[in-house]
Order: structure tokens, then C-alpha cells, then sequence
């Protein structure tokens, strides 16, 4: 049994610490999922102090959460940012009963807001080669654009595996790549002749550089230094932009493109999840509803008016 006095001596700012720690160590997060997790719980704390209510996350109530809720979701309306910062409450909830600091975890019967099913933006094939027809391979970073992009496409790759990937993670006589995603598990993913003669292309521009601080890391800016996120972000926009594209797109699009063309082309789902590395088929399932040849096809076979 812990004493109300052992509660009271927990504090925001040490349970804080300790979450991360959990994380980082435990849980294996990526740090953009250990920083969106502690914002989360950030919101919850700044909650209180906006109220003037004197509590500690150990005394935290069914009912205090329900009107943290109300509270948050009246400036945020949409439904998605309210699930992902119930998510975030919720893990913190759980792990502070799996440390043993409440009895019962008040986050547990809260509901999530209803959302609607989003299905992602998806590129043609005929844009993504709009969009790589744009890339000026004269200058010195063109032919790592290319091999970026082909990359993305050809892999399924999120963009935080693409700029951590690695010069030993590619197997060309396989012709296989080896994937560190989610939670630092590794997958094997195919990769295509055209995405290993682009990235061979590039390799040759990389070896030019006048110096090279990550040696093993694959796409490297001209400083020598891995690709930041945001940059990965910059290069697709500013091609998409030129390419006349006016999708709203991002490194994942290209990553969204790659499951929904092989799902149209008839790709077992269980590979595609496998190749994704999704936890869930159910995470995947959502590019079966992108397949729009598939449905059109069906209406023109079976509706009596088609």
C-alpha cells in the first residue's frame, strides 16, 4: 500500500523524468515518439496549472481526466489530435501503474473521440516520374535527390528510416535492405534494380565529398552529416512544387503510394504489412480502400445501371 505522503513526493517533474526513461530504455521509442508522448502528458500538467488545481499525477482522478478533456478538446477540435493526446495520457497511466505508483489507472475507461476513416494522399505512378523528371541532376545533389526519391517509392520507407539507412544495410546481391523501424526492429525489405542503380550513382557523388562525418550513413548532406527530417521534407515539396503536383504531399506520400500501387497490382496483404513493418494488418488494410481501379471495376461488373 503506498502512503498518501510517497504519492505526494512524486512529482510532475520527476514523473516526467522517469516516463522518458521508460521510453527511451524499455520501450525503445524513436525520439519523436518520446517527445510526442511527454507533450502530451505536458497538456495534462499545464491543465492543471491553468485551473489553480493542486494535485500530483498519483492523485489524478477518472473525473479530473474527463474534464481535462472537455477543457482540451473545446480549443481542439479535431478529432485526431484528441486521440493521439489520450494516447499519450493513457501509456503514462499505464506505466505509472506498472511501477507500482497508483492502484488503479484512471485513464483506463476513458473513450476515445470518434474519427472518421482518412485515407492518405496517394501519388500516381505518372506524378512520382513528373516529380523525379524535375530533379536537375547537374548539380552536385541531384543524383541523391534521385536516389531519395526512388528510395521512398521503392521501399515503403518511413523518413525516419530513410535518413537513418546505412551503407552495410544494403544487400545488393539479394537485393535486399535491411530496415531499422519502430521500436529498433529490423526488417528485410526487397529493393529494386532501378532504386540500387540510383543509389549506386550517388555513391559516386558521395565519395567526392570533401568530408564525411557519418561515415556509414547512406544520404548525407553537403556538409558530410546525415539528412535532417525537415530536409527530406524541403527536397519533395520543392520538386513537387515544380512538377505542378498541388497534393498535399509529404515523404510519406511516397511510402503510401508504394502500399496502395502494390495492393492494386494484387500484392498479398500479409507481404505488404510484413514490408511496411506494421504491427497490425489492420494498419495496413486501410490502402485496400485506395484501390479505386478495384471498385470501379467491381460497379461496372455488378450494378444493374453500370
Amino acid at each position: 500500500m503506498i502512503s498518501l505522503s510517497e504519492k505526494m513526493s512524486f512529482t510532475w517533474k520527476k514523473s516526467f523524468r522517469n516516463f522518458e526513461t521508460y521510453l527511451r530504455l524499455e520501450k525503445s521509442l524513436s525520439e519523436n515518439s518520446v517527445e510526442a508522448y511527454l507533450n502530451d502528458v505536458y497538456k495534462l500538467e499545464k491543465y492543471f496549472s491553468e485551473k489553480n488545481i493542486e494535485t500530483l499525477p498519483a492523485n489524478v482522478t477518472y473525473s479530473d481526466l474527463k474534464d481535462f478533456l472537455i477543457w482540451y478538446g473545446s480549443n481542439n477540435t479535431n478529432t485526431r489530435t484528441q486521440s493521439r493526446v489520450l494516447s499519450g495520457i493513457r501509456a503514462f497511466y499505464r506505466y505509472l501503474l506498472i511501477e507500482g505508483e497508483i492502484e488503479e489507472n484512471p485513464a483506463s475507461l476513458l473513450e476515445s473521440p470518434k474519427i472518421g476513416l482518412k485515407l492518405p494522399e496517394v501519388l500516381s505512378v505518372t506524378e512520382i516520374d513528373r516529380i523525379i523528371d524535375e530533379i536537375d541532376l547537374s548539380k552536385p545533389e541531384g543524383h541523391r535527390n534521385k536516389a531519395i526519391i526512388e528510395t521512398l517509392y521503392g521501399c515503403g520507407l518511413r523518413v525516419s528510416e530513410l535518413v537513418n539507412l546505412r551503407l552495410t544495410d544494403i544487400h545488393y546481391g539479394e537485393e535486399f535492405v535491411v530496415v531499422t523501424g519502430k521500436g529498433n526492429k529490423q526488417r528485410l525489405v526487397p529493393v529494386s534494380k532501378k532504386a540500387l542503380k540510383e543509389i549506386d550513382i550517388y555513391k559516386q557523388d558521395r565519395n567526392l565529398l570533401p568530408v564525411i562525418k557519418d561515415q556509414n550513413i547512406m544520404f548525407l548532406n553537403r556538409r558530410g552529416s546525415r539528412l535532417t527530417r525537415a530536409m527530406i521534407f524541403t527536397i519533395i515539396k520543392d520538386l513537387a512544387a515544380k512538377a505542378g503536383i498541388r497534393k498535399n504531399i509529404s515523404p510519406h506520400t511516397f511510402r503510401h503510394s508504394f502500399a496502395t500501387h502494390m495492393i492494386e497490382a494484387g500484392a498479398d496483404l500479409r507481404a505488404v504489412q510484413e514490408m511496411l513493418g506494421h504491427e497490425s494488418i489492420l494498419t495496413t488494410e486501410i490502402y485496400t480502400h485506395i484501390d479505386r481501379s478495384f471498385l470501379r471495376d467491381t460497379l461496372i461488373m455488378f450494378h444493374p445501371r453500370a
